[in-house]
């Protein structure tokens, strides 16, 4: 019996991005999510306060998007899966 493995691939931008000192998570708007669950997801994985979710679950709304967090590219992409996994449109910039 084999072993098999995973294998994981990146595009261009990725990579780039990797490389940076700083990469920031966009949360994106969509038709998909109430107001009460991205505030829910961004108070219970990222810690905002109510009054700080709701700010940027409206600028979210009629802006079209927002950076939500910054770091490494590592640790954008590991909160990109979280919230992409709650259903919200996240990615990595």
């Amino acid at each position: 019996m084999g072993t098999q493995t995973a294998e994981e691939t990146f595009t261009l931008e990725e990579i780039l991005a990797s490389v940076k000192d700083s990469n920031r998570l966009i949360l994106w708007n969509d038709d998909t999510n109430t107001f009460e669950h991205v505030i829910h997801c961004l108070m219970y994985h990222l810690q905002y306060t109510e009054p700080q979710a709701e700010k940027i679950a409206w600028k979210v709304h009629t802006e079209g998007k927002c950076a939500v967090l910054e770091g490494t590219f590592t640790e954008m992409e590991i909160y990109r899966k979280i919230l992409k996994a709650e259903g919200l449109t996240v990615s990595v910039e």
